[in-house]
């Protein structure tokens, strides 16, 4: 009985033992089981959490690539409406010959350099003439005269004032007094009447009755055909002896009124200011023979083009060869509206003028009064 009860005791022992053993397996594989669960579930939280971290990086990324490009657009931009700023770096036509006709020319610098050789002076010089004859095979004296003392009458005349306006004024005076004799016999009040349309009349009338005095008295009425001798008359310079020289006795001779003056120093001929000086300089870059066309040929440009206060520098068939280039309009159509007589369309300086004038577009000056 005893053993029995013992037996059962051990049995029992034996089956609790086994009992308590399995608890902590259990718990451990609870344990083991719900690490990887934990992990599982930290894993999907922690996915979503870096996925929302990545996407705000992205965003961010994005805003500040976004931001980039509208400023890099914006730089841009700015650029594109800041480039024309940039273009006031004025280039002279490349066609020297261009006839102020059809289309612009093409655009390249080639002005001159500052340190400008003699030879090369004298070559330009040369070239700017001969573009200009081009231009104005036309060119002419533009005072209105028949003969040398018409001429030189006109001349002095048109100190102080346009030719356009003397040669308005000339008709009535020459009507009025057609000889040298009949001038210097005339009544200076008379003729002071006649000249007050050309300004400084009192100081023209003494000039005009003086000097047709000293030709009826010293060369038998006649005006005389020398350089020495034109000067010794009362309002006579070289300036207008070279007109009457050059265009009354075909005698080459220089003219350097304002506008000569002005362009020949544009165009850095020479630097001197004096008119002997500026004639003797010019003088020496070209031959005797040119002298007298090449004075019509810088006046009419002056005239027409190279304006003293705006010269039409977009419409100028030399531009290549103008150091000067840039200092008045350079948009040839803008340019286009500054041209003066028959390059602008408008007449002429003289009401009588030579067919070869008319022949190329031109048109007559109105009488004074008229219009």
């Amino acid at each position: 009985m005893k053993k029995t009860a013992s037996a059962k005791k051990a049995a029992s022992v034996e089956k609790a033992t086994p009992v308590k053993k399995a608890a902590p397996v259990e718990k451990a594989a609870s344990v083991k089981k719900a690490a990887p669960a934990e992990k599982a579930a930290s894993g999907k939280k922690a996915a979503p959490a870096e996925k929302a971290a990545s996407g705000k990086k992205a965003a961010t990324a994005r805003k500040t690539a976004s931001k980039a490009s509208t400023a890099e657009k914006a730089s841009k931009g700015a650029a594109v409406k800041k480039a024309p700023a940039a273009k006031k770096v004025v280039a002279a036509p490349q066609k020297a010959t261009a006839r102020l006709k059809g289309a612009a020319p093409a655009k390249a610098v080639v002005h001159p350099p500052s340190d400008e050789s003699p030879t090369a002076l004298v070559r330009r010089a040369r070239r700017i003439n001969r573009e200009l004859a081009e231009v104005y095979p036309y060119a002419h004296p533009e005072l209105d005269f028949d003969n040398p003392f018409q001429l030189v009458v006109a001349t002095v005349l048109s100190a102080q004032t346009t030719d356009l306006r003397v040669n308005q004024t000339t008709p009535s005076l020459f009507a009025a007094y057609p000889t040298p004799e009949d001038l210097a016999a005339a009544n200076p009040e008379e003729v002071e009447e006649i000249l007050r349309p050309c300004g400084f009349f009192r100081a023209k009338t003494k000039s005009v009755i003086g000097l047709s005095k000293a030709l009826v008295e010293d060369f038998g009425g006649e005006v005389p055909g020398r350089l020495e001798d034109l000067v010794k008359l009362p309002g006579v310079g070289r300036k207008t002896a070279f007109v009457v020289l050059g265009n009354a006795f075909g005698r080459p001779g220089i003219t350097v009124d304002t506008h000569f003056q002005r362009l020949v120093r544009r165009w850095r001929w020479t630097a001197e200011t004096d008119p002997d000086k500026i004639e003797a300089a010019v003088g020496a870059l070209f031959p005797k023979s040119d002298w007298t066309d090449l004075s019509h040929h810088v006046i009419w440009h002056g005239r027409r083009i190279c304006h003293a206060r705006k010269p039409a520098c977009g419409a100028c068939p030399i531009a290549p060869l103008c150091p000067a280039y840039g200092e008045g309009e350079t948009d040839p159509e803008k340019a286009k509206k500054l041209l003066k007589y028959e390059k602008g369309g408008f007449p002429g300086q003289r009401l009588k003028p030579p067919q070869a004038y008319l022949d190329a577009g031109g048109t007559p000056a109105p009488p004074l009064g008229a219009g």
